[in-house]
């Protein structure tokens, strides 16, 4: 299942990059891309753990850069 998240405040490039590959890296996520210049996380992730993958998601984003919104 593919979805498209809406990042606010993401203030770095190189944050992006670190949170793409860390959420590249979670069980049941099969791929992510976070852009920048777009402001947001395209997702191709399991359907039935998505729950549990946007959780992760949220913690990953706040850990690499606190003031960064994951619009769910």
């Amino acid at each position: 299942m593919v979805k498209i998240y809406r990042l606010e405040d993401l203030d770095c490039a190189h944050c992006a990059s670190k949170m793409e590959e860390a959420i590249s890296k979670i069980e049941g996520v099969h791929s992510a891309s976070v852009s920048f210049l777009a402001q947001k996380l395209t997702l191709d992730a399991e359907e039935e753990r998505l729950q549990a993958i946007e959780k992760e998601i949220v913690s990953i984003c706040k850990k690499i850069e606190p003031d960064c919104t994951v619009i769910l």
